[in-house]
């Protein structure tokens, strides 16, 4: 497979969605910035993180390796923050979208600068149906964080929701440029690739 930089593609691979959509990201109000010095040592870890994940071929160690990049975009910083995401997950499992809807529109007003809040966000809408909304949520989170494997994922499932073959392709590529042994991106590039070479015949 050709390995090339696809971050160039993500906004447009957003626009491409969302053009024409109503759904716009919301206003969101301003916060202090975290310390110059945890910033910078949160970054140094996580890219340190990032750099193991892409050398990484090993299904199972590269996993472990994706579980404490979640571990580290999960914690907000912020005890708030914190404890309204499991507030929203609660009511998630619940089955209470509603609340939880409410409450991650908390979260990504407190902290417009956390991106798993963006990103736990556009999973509500996505799992709601709300795909032009979780697309919206999901440009914010690449914005923050252009790495975030997760969300890329989500934009793919949205693509495939679409039945937009070539841009999910895009999409999934830029997972496992990111990811290398990402299984269900490898899977999915493959049956996509078949895909298109069928109808290029």
């Amino acid at each position: 497979m050709r390995h090339f930089s696809y971050f160039k593609l993500l906004p447009g691979l957003v626009a491409a969605f969302i053009c024409g959509s109503a759904a716009a990201a919301p206003a969101v109000a301003e916060t202090s910035p975290a310390s110059p010095a945890a910033s910078t040592q949160s970054t140094n870890t996580l890219d340190s993180l990032f750099a193991d994940l892409k050398r990484e071929r090993d299904e199972k160690q590269a996993r472990r390796i994706s579980e404490r990049i979640w571990a580290k975009w999960r914690d907000s910083g912020s005890a708030t923050a914190n404890l309204l995401m499991q507030w929203a997950d609660k009511a998630v499992s619940e089955k209470n979208n509603g609340l939880a809807l409410d409450l991650l529109d908390q979260v990504v007003v407190l902290m417009p600068d956390y991106a798993e809040g963006w990103n736990r966000r556009a999973t509500l809408n996505y799992a709601m149906g709300r795909h032009a909304k979780s697309m919206s949520d999901i440009s914010r989170v690449l914005a923050l964080e252009p790495r975030h494997f997760g969300a890329i994922s989500g934009m793919a499932a949205i693509l495939a929701a679409s039945g937009n073959d070539e841009l999910e392709m895009r999409a999934w590529e830029q997972v496992l440029e990111i990811y290398p042994a990402n299984r269900q991106a490898q899977t999915r590039l493959g049956e996509l690739a078949d895909k298109l070479a069928g109808r290029r015949i």
